[in-house]
């Protein structure tokens, strides 16, 4: 797909139109994977799933990291529990 021109604009257009996508969007897609080889992206699929769910683990030990630290800070330390340096 060609997309010189005033003629190949016309059809980046249409095919926008299609598959119901900006225009701004295909040429961001084409910017992101337009050199790319079929391996090349699926492995780039698989590396921002990847990303994603390491993301999405990290998110939730933050936030039990968090609620430990206001327990703390309500009930203080257990008996006998020296506080450790930060």
């Amino acid at each position: 797909m060609h997309a010189e021109g005033a003629g190949g604009r016309a059809k980046v257009a249409e095919l926008c139109r299609k598959h119901g996508i900006s225009e701004a969007t295909f040429y961001n897609w084409k910017a992101k994977h337009g050199g790319m080889e079929v391996s090349e992206a699926k492995r780039l699929k698989a590396l921002e799933e990847e990303n994603a769910k390491l993301k999405k683990m990290l998110s939730g030990q933050m936030l039990g990291a968090a609620a430990l630290r206001e327990l703390l800070q309500c009930y203080g330390l257990p008996p006998g529990v020296k506080p450790s340096p930060i």
